[in-house]
């Protein structure tokens, strides 16, 4: 499927900023055999005194910017053209809970897609007591570790509530929990601590998903949003699978990848430090325009 991408950030802040440093992580990325980046590009304005870019630990792509000049305002506009072909779902080829852990002992990688990195509590996705508890409900039915993974993603759809004023960016997994309601992200860090807590490697997954109007109304301009969804380890055949608890559904032409990491916090769209005072206010409108029917 192929896409035109807008992500456009607004932030106001309530005093002049008189300088700043900010890592931006909002481009798609292309991964073989997954999707492909035909080109993009990310503006800034005001323009920035100093810009450069890296790559991460988990392989996503970095912007750096800084600021010297006061300024009252920053827009951040990425504009992509990608085109994703997920594989078809593939045969169940997990292997059962056991077998599992004896294949996660066997990786001897330490590389940002091994296993190891993703079965620890991070700050918003920590392994809770309740949390696995209400996990390893999805145990009883289950015979292979996607079976298990699969009925977690239901039942997350099923018992949660989409609740956009619920949670705000620094909520927990264990509040989000508590609660029963939250948005994506959220959803993604009660379910990544829930396969962390039964030890199914699992981590967090940035990116878009298209959204498609109810019938008889028209796209609004602006209104799709950054999404996030989870992938979890599923031992050495099945590799690395996608979930996405908001919807019920595995990953497919729809989800756009931006990055990877182990929670929210590796691949939030932006961080960093400003030299000013008072609050600031942000924005954010997002267009994802299939070019194909």
């Amino acid at each position: 499927m192929l896409y035109n991408i807008r992500l456009h950030l607004h932030y106001d802040y309530e005093r002049s900023a008189a300088g700043g440093r900010h890592h931006i992580r909002v481009m798609p990325q292309t991964m073989p055999g997954i999707q492909r980046v035909i080109a993009s590009s990310l503006s800034f304005d005001p323009s920035a005194a100093e810009r450069s870019e890296f790559t991460d630990f988990f392989a996503n792509t970095v912007t750096s910017i800084a600021y010297r000049n006061p300024h009252e305002t920053l827009d951040v506009t990425m504009t992509a053209r990608v085109n994703v072909t997920r594989p078809p779902t593939m045969l169940d080829v997990s292997p059962d809970m056991a077998g599992l852990q004896k294949e996660i002992r066997s990786v001897r990688s330490i590389a940002a897609d091994a296993p190891h990195h993703f079965l620890n509590s991070t700050d918003y996705a920590a392994i809770d007591p309740q949390i696995t508890a209400y996990a390893a409900e999805s145990l009883a039915q289950a015979r292979t570790v996607m079976e298990v993974v699969n009925s977690l993603n239901h039942r997350i759809y099923k018992d949660f509530t989409y609740d956009g004023e619920a949670t705000d960016v620094r909520t927990s997994a264990r509040q989000a929990f508590d609660l029963k309601a939250g948005v994506c992200q959220d959803f993604s860090h009660v379910m990544i601590a829930g396969l962390r807590g039964l030890g199914i490697p699992a981590g967090y997954v940035s990116g878009f998903l298209r959204t498609i109007p109810a019938p008889g109304e028209e796209r609004l301009e602006g209104a799709d949003a950054m999404h996030a969804w989870v992938r979890a380890w599923c031992g050495r055949e099945a590799g690395w699978q996608e979930f996405d608890p908001t919807n019920n559904m595995v990953a497919g032409n729809d989800h756009i990848t931006i990055g990877y990491g182990r929670d929210y916090a590796d691949v939030s769209p932006i961080v960093g430090i400003l030299k000013t005072s008072g609050s600031q206010e942000g924005k954010q409108s997002v267009d994802v325009i299939p070019l194909e029917p």
